[in-house]
């Protein structure tokens, strides 16, 4: 799917008032509701699939920065074991993610308990993705700008490319989203993200089980970050 060139600063939009962040968190309480409700077949097929292959626990919880860079539990679904070396270090992400997180990371199904998420108030459904809260010192002032609104199980960057696309095209698109939101947006993402998913492109760049480690602008290491 191509990426699209986020517009020059010069042309940033308005931002969107408050009734539009009123309606964003109606729809995104009313759509994760239902989708909580109507997934749970689902999201019980997944839970007994990692508990028989992974163990417990079956929910991967971690620390993001979400608005304003204050910090959150998100949830998932475990797709690595806890395996380490012989010094206690876990190992690299390929050597423990599973055959199970695979396929849950390739159409992503390890991303439903984000619905509780949404709920609580800690993230929307359409935002940029919640990164490490260590990234944010790390961000320059246009790339800190993700951190204007809620993170979102799915976004602007996800369906242009996924993790197939550079720390710094992601920054670039995620800031031009957050000039650009509104509920019109919001629902053209949330309907590309279906046949993103279906198509289970863009997971992870070519030598990474999903993306690697951001340094800076510029700079990155070979080591597993953490989408």
């Amino acid at each position: 799917m191509p990426v699209v060139t986020p517009e020059p600063p010069g042309d940033r939009p308005q931002r969107p008032d408050a009734g539009n962040g009123a309606c964003k968190r109606l729809l995104d309480c009313l759509l994760s509701g239902a989708g909580l409700v109507l997934l749970s077949p689902v999201l019980f097929a997944v839970a007994l699939a990692v508990r028989v292959t992974m163990g417990s626990p079956v929910l991967f919880r971690h620390r993001r920065a979400g608005k304003d860079g204050r910090t959150f539990v998100m949830y998932k679904f475990r797709t690595m074991t806890d395996a380490r070396d012989a010094d206690g270090k876990p190992l690299p992400d390929e050597a423990r993610m599973t055959p199970t997180g695979t396929f849950l990371r390739r159409f992503s199904l390890d991303e439903l308990p984000q619905l509780l998420n949404v709920l609580k108030g800690d993230m929307s459904l359409v935002g940029p993705r919640p990164l490490l809260p260590e990234y944010v010192p790390l961000y320059s002032p246009e790339q800190r700008r993700r951190l204007d609104v809620l993170p979102g199980i799915t976004g602007w960057a996800q369906v242009n490319g996924r993790n197939a696309l550079s720390w710094e095209q992601k920054f670039a698109l995620d800031a031009w989203y957050v000039d650009n939101r509104s509920l019109g947006l919001d629902l053209s993402i949330l309907f590309r993200t279906a046949a993103s998913v279906l198509s289970g492109r863009g997971v992870s760049q070519d030598g990474f089980a999903t993306m690697p480690r951001f340094q800076g602008t510029g700079r990155t290491r070979e080591t597993e970050g953490l989408r």
